[in-house]
């Protein structure tokens, strides 16, 4: 089944797929020879769909991959699922108005560049960002692959969802240690899983929030294994741009761009954006990764 998914204007697929590291980590998966994205969805009925999308000729393809009926429900679910992991939905025109006031970052407004790519789910997004968290990218790779092959389910030959937070919540500290290397975040993982699953805690909901950014913030940052790095970039994963998120990689390479390499205080930094108001993470994004717009496939 294929499933034409409708864009909006200045819509930029390898812009958003390449918007940050989440594509190269699975169930993500991008095929530079074939030029298409993998990503693997709930069904809403226990299961999942694993789907992949095809840019071509100012159109966008969702392809099903595990087969099924096409019913009503189900198309719908891919559409949605879709237009949230690529943002479709979300308007960047305010963004895109800002950008044009400076000759600095009209590049944005030319590439289509600032949708951030994110998960289909907030679980995933947040387990994920634990996973960047005082580590290496290499680590980050190693703790989700594991996540998704060993505690993922089946979706098709070769194609694995990541877990549920029932299956998460289901597993001990001491195998998370064990098996998915992920270290002093084990009992983090588990915390969260537990609360979810226990229906304790709905972050699903933090997507459609009307709450104030700020009131956003304290909540994501009550997830024990969340500092300020990680809920200022969940936060960008939620249509909030409000915090920078800064951690030693965006630090050194503000030092670099703006500073000639010479350190600053992150107050320093949070001036600099200001100006951007409620934009001011993207911006700061946007600058951190100019040069990945300048390549085909930056990772």
């Amino acid at each position: 089944m294929d499933l034409i998914i409708p864009v909006p204007p200045r819509f930029n697929f390898w812009a958003t797929v390449y918007s940050h590291g989440w594509c190269a980590l699975p169930p993500f998966h991008v095929d530079k020879n074939e030029r298409t994205l993998r990503l693997v969805v709930p069904n809403g009925h226990g299961g999942n769909d694993s789907l992949t999308l095809h840019d071509t000729k100012a159109k966008l393809t969702a392809s099903l991959d595990n087969g099924g009926d096409a019913s009503p429900d189900r198309v719908t679910n891919i559409s949605n699922s879709v237009s949230s992991v690529l943002r479709l939905r979300e308007s960047f025109d305010p963004f895109y108005a800002e950008a044009k006031r400076y000759p600095r970052y009209r590049w944005m407004v030319k590439r289509g560049a600032g949708r951030l790519l994110r998960c289909p789910t907030v679980f995933e997004d947040v387990v994920k960002m634990i996973c960047t968290t005082n580590c290496s990218w290499a680590l980050t790779e190693i703790m989700v692959q594991a996540l998704v092959t060993k505690l993922g389910s089946r979706v098709r030959d070769g194609v694995q969802s990541f877990p549920s937070p029932e299956t998460l919540a289901s597993c001990s500290e001491a195998f998370l240690r064990r098996e998915i290397r992920c270290g002093y975040r084990a009992p983090y993982l588990l915390e969260l899983s537990r609360k979810i699953a226990g229906g304790t805690l709905e972050i699903e909901k933090w997507r459609t929030s009307d709450e104030p950014t700020e009131e956003l913030f304290i909540q994501v940052r009550s997830i024990k294994g969340v500092g300020e790095y990680a809920a200022g970039n969940i936060l960008k994963l939620l249509g909030r741009y409000d915090y920078l998120g800064l951690d030693s990689w965006s630090r050194g390479k503000f030092y670099e761009i703006f500073r000639k390499g010479r350190k600053v205080k992150d107050s320093t930094i949070e001036r600099h954006y200001a100006r951007f108001g409620r934009w001011r993470g993207l911006f700061m994004w946007m600058d951190m990764t100019k040069d990945w717009h300048e390549r085909e496939f930056p990772l």
